[in-house]
């Protein structure tokens, strides 16, 4: 699945940010780049093993991973370069859409279903819906497949200090509405992904974090 090489460029990648580095390095870069684009296709291919919508939907592999490159925007601290990617199984656009993901950053993987970086427009949704169906989402996480596979609930990269304005507070979904972009995610060990049996964990993982997509549909 993750080929050994991949973890090692994304660590040395991480320790020498910078674009001189990056440029000498192209050959190893191009190397990971194929590696996200089989382990997109091989998401995809598994796919009606958990979501037949995701299995149905034409798949774009070098547009379902997130890029090295950071937007000015999206930076964090001073690094040029992202030295995590997130590889997707989604029907619609990681950043409209909610989809399942495979995180893959040396120390830190993990995999569920999320939409972690939501466009404006997206996140409006997102908001409207938990509102809307308070109810819906208590019976994913209460579902004990769900709880069992993610423990830790709805997790997010980012959570504003107090409910966003145009909602009252005091409601079951507060928590959430404070999260710019959700999901839930299984931590796994680097070792594990580099065994290509490793699908069929990532199936039973993404089985149950289908409730959160439909949820969100």
């Amino acid at each position: 699945m993750v080929e050994p090489e991949t973890f090692e460029f994304l660590a040395d990648l991480a320790a020498n940010n910078r674009k001189a580095w990056m440029d000498e390095h192209r050959d190893e870069r191009d190397d990971a780049l194929r590696n996200f684009t089989g382990i997109a296709m091989t998401l995809h291919d598994y796919a009606d093993r958990f979501d037949h919508v995701v299995a149905d939907a034409k798949i774009k592999p070098k547009q379902s991973f997130t890029k090295f490159f950071q937007d000015p925007r999206d930076r964090i601290g001073r690094a040029l370069y992202r030295a995590d990617v997130d590889v997707f199984a989604n029907a619609g656009h990681p950043s409209e859409d909610f989809g399942y993901y495979l995180h893959i950053e040396p120390g830190n993987c993990h995999a569920g279903a999320a939409l972690f970086k939501p466009s404006k427009e997206a996140l409006a949704r997102l908001r409207k819906r938990l509102v809307d169906d308070p109810q819906g989402l208590k019976a994913v996480l209460t579902d004990p497949e769900f709880k069992s596979t993610f423990p830790d609930g709805l997790v997010t990269r980012k959570a504003l200090g107090a409910v966003p304005d145009g909602f009252e507070a005091g409601g079951p979904v507060d928590p959430y509405l404070k999260m710019v972009g959700l999901g839930c995610r299984k931590d796994l060990p680097d070792a594990l992904l580099l065994d290509d049996d490793v699908i069929d964990l990532l199936v039973e993982i993404f089985r149950p974090a289908s409730q959160l997509v439909r949820y969100f549909d």
